[in-house]
């Protein structure tokens, strides 16, 4: 199938996006793209580095003609998120990802398809090998671990790159030019509880599936359902009626992705038809309740096997309510920036089991203040339950310039090669830039991107015409680059 992608035009970035897509490229486990990254620039005989943390740079020297013209930082990160659907039989660390051209659309079987960033690191390296695209002086930079910690970004240091203007092509819809983002902090509570053995009663898996999902920041203003937070209310409903016991919690998986699966084993001491009938009853109230949002939800129960223990009564009781009292969604809307949210909190992960869990967030905000706030009510909720709380890759949110010559460039032009005006915005998810910013403080900024919807999930897929769009948008401005001054 992935022949398919390499038919379609602009050939130069699709073969290299199919390229790309065969090497397996985990945030956290980037060192085989890093490779091939490297390995990339070395073969077209241009200047390459790899820093200490991962990063990859390749500088090209501009065409002829354009040897005067202000040098262009052009930056993507190489790792993507693996997501897949709980069917799907694949293993991220050694397959590529498996493609097909739906219409105008390519998308991935079942898994994650990696257009957010891949899309951007195809362009940069159809720039770099090129022999009749003109541009300026080219410093490209490929960051590791953009999804789960920027961490690629926050260790670039100061003095690699020369270029004062950047561009990010991080940006997920075509009209859009991105001016500003979010930071973010993750915050973790984590401890130990008492179980006791689970004697007697019929044991049930409960299921909460079918879920939209998406990305944490970016679609957290759409109301989707978390997984999460929608089984946890499955059990407070049934903690509160019925003699239950419960032996694990699992849901979730990655904090930048709002969770769309979650199980639980459950044991019921008595009325076990009656706690059946609960569920699916409270399964039509949700169901009626995300119709729109979230219009393939399935609550399910089912028979399963007796576990050996379950959670101590006490934890149980104060642990629902934990998770109940979590802030989740979207928590302020940016007072000065129409639909802009400008505060969220994300409910990723939630994993109790054998005695030990860990409850896992990702917190954002544009207002750092505000995100301290924010981080302050989510621990206050978890230290009723005496858990400990760590916090970890917290990263800077970029304060929006409008009046920065690339951003006034980019918009004028928009507007003359498509005849309408961008939407110049600021976003609430995380980009580079802000980070990027605090090493290279004069460096001028904007992100832009071909429409890549359902990021971070396995309905991820990448429209062909809009990349075709932002292609010869990407083309143009690197003409219009102004002389160096």
């Amino acid at each position: 199938m992935n022949e398919q992608v390499r038919q379609l035009a602009p050939g130069i970035l699709w073969n290299h996006f199919a390229d790309l897509n065969a090497i397996p490229r985990p945030s956290k486990k980037e060192e085989k793209v890093i490779a091939f990254m490297k390995a990339f620039g070395e073969s077209l005989g241009l200047e390459t580095k790899v820093d200490e943390a991962g990063n990859v740079i390749i500088k090209k020297p501009a065409t002829k003609g354009m040897e005067d013209r202000q040098t262009i930082v052009i930056q993507s990160h190489l790792d993507m998120v693996h997501q897949k659907n709980s069917d799907t039989n694949f293993n991220f660390d050694e397959q590529g990802i498996d493609m097909y051209v739906d219409g105008d659309w390519v998308k991935a079987k079942g898994t994650t398809l990696g257009a957010d960033n891949g899309i951007g690191v195809a362009s940069i390296m159809s720039l770099l090998s090129s022999g009749d695209i003109p541009h300026p002086n080219i410093e490209a930079l490929f960051t590791i671990d953009e999804e789960t910690g920027m961490t690629g970004a926050l260790s670039l240091k100061g003095g690699l790159l020369e270029g004062k203007t950047l561009l990010n092509l991080d940006t997920e819809a075509d009209n859009e030019l991105t001016i500003g983002c979010a930071g973010g902090i993750d915050v973790t509570a984590t401890g130990n509880y008492t179980q006791t053995p689970a004697t007697g009663g019929t044991a049930f898996k409960i299921m909460v599936k079918g879920l939209t999902g998406g990305h944490s920041g970016a679609d957290i203003h759409l109301g989707r359902g978390n997984a999460n937070k929608l089984m946890n209310r499955v059990l407070f409903s049934l903690s509160n009626d019925y003699n239950i016991g419960i032996s694990e919690i699992n849901g979730g998986s990655l904090r930048n992705a709002i969770p769309r699966e979650s199980f639980a084993i459950i044991v019921v001491n008595d009325k076990a038809s009656s706690v059946k009938e609960a569920v699916n009853k409270l399964a039509e109230v949700l169901h009626k309740e995300y119709k729109t949002t979230d219009p393939s939800i399935s609550i399910t129960i089912e028979d399963a096997a007796m576990p050996a223990s379950i959670m101590d009564k006490g934890f149980l009781h104060k642990m629902l309510r934990a998770v109940y009292a979590c802030p989740n969604g979207i928590y302020r809307m940016s007072p000065e920036i129409s639909d802009l949210v400008q505060s969220s909190n994300n409910l990723a992960r939630v994993l109790v089991k054998d005695g030990s869990y860990s409850l896992q967030c990702l917190t954002r905000s544009s207002v750092e203040t505000e995100k301290e706030d924010l981080k302050n009510a989510i621990a206050s909720a978890f230290e009723l339950m005496d858990a400990s709380l760590t916090y970890a890759g917290g990263y800077p949110g970029w304060e929006p310039n409008p009046n920065a010559p690339i951003i006034q460039l980019m918009s004028h032009l928009y507007e003359e090669m498509f005849h309408e005006a961008p939407h110049v915005n600021a976003v609430h998810a995380g980009l580079e830039c802000g980070i990027l910013g605090t090493n290279y403080p004069d460096m001028q900024m904007i992100s832009f991107g071909p429409n890549i919807f359902g990021a971070h999930s396995p309905d991820e897929r990448v429209q062909i015409s809009s990349v075709q769009k932002y292609w010869s948008f990407l083309l143009e401005t690197l003409k219009r680059i102004p002389v160096q001054q």
